[in-house]
């Protein structure tokens, strides 16, 4: 599976913006989809995943309730929802696949899109 993130960018503190995830390989609806992000200097994070069918979905408590994953496997593609953003979310953003939904351990990692929350 090779994976595509892009939605990035510069957004105000309050803002919101969606991530997309672009995957190839006709295995996509069978893997578990995962956000994670990495600010400067800090570790990088689970943030969200979603199970191959869409019908389970996990969160950092850090964005529950703001953020939302979602999938359309007839597209391959997952997505990450951000809204109420906050200067804190401010990261690299990887998207990430694995056989089984979880919050780390993912087998397949996407390049990261930059996002700026600026306050």
């Amino acid at each position: 599976v090779q994976l595509q993130a892009s939605g990035g960018g510069l957004v105000q503190a309050g803002g919101s913006l969606r991530l997309s995830c672009a995957a190839s390989g006709r295995t996509f609806s069978s893997h578990a989809m995962g956000w994670f992000r990495q600010a400067p200097g800090k570790e990088r994070e689970f943030v969200a995943a979603i199970s191959w069918s869409g019908g389970s979905t996990y969160y950092a408590d850090s964005v529950k309730g703001r953020f939302t994953i979602s999938r359309d496997n007839a597209k391959n593609t997952v997505y990450l929802q951000m809204n109420s953003l906050k200067p804190e979310d401010t990261a690299v953003y990887y998207c990430a696949a694995s056989f089984q939904i979880a919050t780390a351990g993912y087998d397949y990692w996407g390049q990261g899109t930059q996002v700026t929350v600026s306050s």
